[in-house]
């Protein structure tokens, strides 16, 4: 079972499953890299030679071998299947895919040459908020907390919705400690607090005393993100994205919430 994280510019495979599935290593003549940098660090890369999605199978992919224990000991608290990897955006944004994070469905286009939109689909009552995507294929999304604007990035393997710490003390709000800690591919593990936004905007989308966490995200907002204007201040994560009947369509570069 593959996850789909659009907060990966690369699908990815657990290491512990990469001879199981078959995966092999980079050719020698071969033009991809070897390894590639993940959160700041070095991961191999090693090549699906059939990676079937429902109807559609992609021949020789690449995929970067990742550790994904982490997710796996979630899963296992949470009475979940664990996944073996996860799709990233190399795959989505090519096959226009739509991603309904309510119903947990995931529309791809067969033929990337075809043109339109999926047919029969429906967006009513839903606001729309378009989508920046950077050079690294990371998705934000413009908003504001507490007046003052803001990007999220939208990372649907994020548990819950998590603002940068550095970003939240700099606001001046109040943090209250949990026993919870949580980490990123390549990342250490680290320490989960909680906070209430009293005004939380995404897009045209407001929420009022919004409960978010917050945690170190340093290595998943970098190159000065947190210092541009406006900010980076967090991830958008699959807690309201879920809740708020959020879409995502990769072909449009939009995202849907219901509110």
């Amino acid at each position: 079972m593959l996850g789909v994280d659009t907060g990966a510019p690369v699908s990815a495979i657990a290491i512990q499953r990469r001879k199981y599935f078959g995966l092999t290593s980079i050719p020698g003549a071969s033009k991809l890299p070897a390894r590639v940098q993940i959160n700041g660090a070095f991961s191999n890369v090693a090549i699906a030679h059939n990676l079937r999605l429902g109807a559609l199978s992609l021949i020789d992919e690449p995929m970067v071998a990742i550790d994904l224990s982490g997710s796996t000991r979630a899963a296992r608290l949470l009475n979940e299947e664990a996944i073996d990897g996860i799709l990233g955006a190399d795959v989505l944004f090519p096959t226009s895919a739509i991603l309904d994070c309510q119903m947990q469905m995931l529309i791809l286009k067969m033929d990337p040459h075809l043109s339109g939109t999926i047919p029969g689909y429906d967006f009513g009552g839903l606001r729309s908020v378009p989508i920046h995507v950077s050079k690294n294929y990371n998705l934000y999304v413009d908003g504001s907390i507490n007046g003052e604007p803001a990007k999220l990035m939208v990372d649907t393997g994020a548990f819950a919705t998590l603002m940068h710490r550095r970003f939240v003390r700099r606001m001046k709000i109040p943090l209250r400690d949990t026993a919870y800690s949580s980490a990123g591919v390549n990342l250490s593990e680290r320490g989960l607090q909680l906070a209430t936004i009293n005004r939380l905007s995404i897009g045209n989308v407001h929420f009022r005393k919004k409960e978010v966490g917050v945690m170190d995200l340093t290595g998943l907002i970098h190159d000065g993100l947190l210092e541009a204007r406006p900010p980076v201040a967090g991830l958008l994560g699959s807690e309201i994205l879920q809740r708020y009947h959020g879409i995502i369509d990769f072909g449009t570069l939009t995202l849907y919430l219901k509110r």
